[in-house]
């Protein structure tokens, strides 16, 4: 199995991030993924 790109703190903090109100574009641009890794 692949290993995550993303530490779990990272994931957190990005989850948190969404739930702030940034939009989900500003985030991937933000930490260099895709809106398909967002979404998974």
């Amino acid at each position: 199995m692949r290993s995550s790109k993303y530490s779990n703190n990272q994931i957190i903090t990005i989850l948190k991030q969404d739930d702030e109100g940034v939009s989900v574009p500003d985030l991937c641009r933000e930490h260099g993924m895709s809106k398909a890794s967002f979404y998974k």
